[in-house]
């Protein structure tokens, strides 16, 4: 699971109860009894972590969290409520990929006693420039940076930063979950803000490293409520090497399901979310086991904050399928770079429409890729990358959530297995602002066949940045 920032909404009268609480931040103009209290704290580790994934760390140094009524409000603005007022003193350094002592909460990051009643549509989470002066410090000479799971000495590599450390890093309401988060006076309620590791990190044809911060909000539960199960082969045994990713999708109004949160399978096969945000989601799984055979994509729908999924069965699907592709970026007249989210979609029905999923890519030890194009061998004025995805030669396996204990998915249905590469540009550093047009680009559905590798067409993106 990736890491979470999770900003708790609680009443200023309960608040010493959960949680040691310091006062500051947004001013009050109504009776204290009307505020709540909000805590912001990190947890749970990420799939691209040490062993199956290519990190063993990665360390970000946050200095502050704030959050605006208003979804077009530039950082300069006025209204900007303080979450973490005791983080610009003192920034706290964290390590994405650490092992949470419980699975919920890893470290508190500070507290705000005073937030006023309203609809909030933007949340910024700031980090701090590398160079600055840190306790502690697990990075060398930066703040922010990487340890590779191959390097056993745990090198750091510096986290190239954008715009994080000045303007924050966004997160719209397009990526809070329902569009807002609406606080009444008396309420009590908690914001999970998904920091997606492994999304976040491009690595450069320098081979450096960039931070291209992925995040999501949504509405959680205080007590934690997760959503949680055990992915076993046919044979009910866990499924032995290899790796398997589990993500938690949500329709985008679009009809593509995207992925709120991600992890992977102990090796017991056991996975949770925790906290898990409110609302109804699909648990989509994709695996490889030590022997190099994919298996099926395994979706099951209409799961909520709180559900126990116990034993999810998945079906063998052969050797995976190979899908390669360049993508490019152009102003139109001039090559320009952009920062990509690639996924790999297919069909699925549910609730008697179609529905395109997220096939998580087992292989690469994460639900999407990560890319950025760059100046090379590409089509005149344009920039370009170049991208290979392993994905299962199955159709997926689908079945509605069943409260019985365990869950009994259909087989795959029979015929052509055709995938859609979907990729969606974003402006170079940024993790919410848009670019290009349209900034959401498909290929074509693509058959594919077991232990084989198919092209599909470029994808082109114009009118970038």
């Amino acid at each position: 699971m990736r890491r979470a920032v999770y900003v708790c909404f609680v009443l200023a009268a309960v608040a010493a109860a959960l949680f040691v609480v310091s006062c500051g931040g947004g001013s009050s103009s109504g009776s204290s009894n009307s505020m709540a209290s909000i805590s912001t704290s990190v947890s749970d580790p990420a799939p691209c972590g040490a062993p199956q994934g290519p990190f063993s760390h990665v360390y970000v140094t946050i200095t502050d969290v704030e959050i605006h009524q208003s979804a077009d409000a530039a950082p300069s603005d006025a209204g900007w409520v303080d979450l973490t007022p005791s983080l610009k003193s003192n920034p706290k350094q964290v390590d994405l990929l650490e092992a949470a002592n419980n699975q919920c909460f890893l470290a508190t990051l500070g507290s705000n006693t005073e937030i006023q009643p309203g609809t909030y549509q933007q949340i910024r989470v700031f980090l701090a420039a590398n160079g600055t002066t840190v306790a502690g410090n697990q990075c060398g000479v930066a703040v922010n940076c990487v340890m590779l799971t191959s390097d056993p000495s745990n090198t750091p590599f510096a986290l190239q930063l954008s715009s994080e450390s000045q303007t924050g890093i966004k997160i719209p309401s397009g990526q809070i979950a329902g569009g807002k988060f609406q606080v009444a006076a008396g309420d009590v309620k908690d914001l999970n803000i998904d920091f997606n590791a492994c999304a976040s990190i491009v690595t450069q044809g320098n081979g450096m490293y960039r931070l291209k911060p992925v995040l999501h909000g949504a509405e959680a539960s205080l007590t934690s409520a997760s959503i949680q199960g055990t992915v076993v082969d046919s044979a009910g045994a866990a499924i032995v090497g290899g790796n398997t990713v589990v993500a938690l999708e949500q329709n985008d109004g679009t009809g593509v399901d995207r992925v709120i949160m991600e992890t992977v399978t102990d090796a017991n096969g056991n996975f949770v979310f925790c906290p898990a945000p409110s609302g109804t989601f699909d648990v989509v799984i994709s695996a490889i086991n030590g022997a190099g055979t994919a298996y099926a994509a395994t979706v099951i729908t209409g799961v909520q904050s709180g559900n126990g999924l116990g034993h999810i069965p998945m079906t063998t699907a052969g050797a995976p399928a190979s899908i390669t592709g360049q993508i490019t970026t152009t102003t139109g007249s001039a090559a320009t770079a952009a920062d990509l989210q690639l996924s790999a979609l297919q069909p699925i029905t549910e609730n008697s429409a179609t529905v395109m999923i997220t096939t998580p890519l087992a292989q690469q030890s994460a639900a999407t890729a990560t890319l950025t194009t760059v100046t090379g061998t590409c089509p005149t004025n344009t920039d370009c990358a170049s991208y290979t995805l392993s994905v299962p030669a199955s159709n997926p396996s689908v079945g509605a959530f069943s409260t019985s204990g365990n869950q009994t998915p259909g087989p795959p249905a029979s015929g052509a297995v055709n995938y859609t590469v979907d990729a969606v540009a974003f402006a170079p550093g940024s993790s919410s602002t848009l670019d290009c047009s349209p900034s959401d680009l498909q290929t074509s559905p693509l058959a594919v066949t077991a232990g084989n590798s198919f092209t599909a067409a470029t994808l082109k993106f114009t009118s970038c940045q």
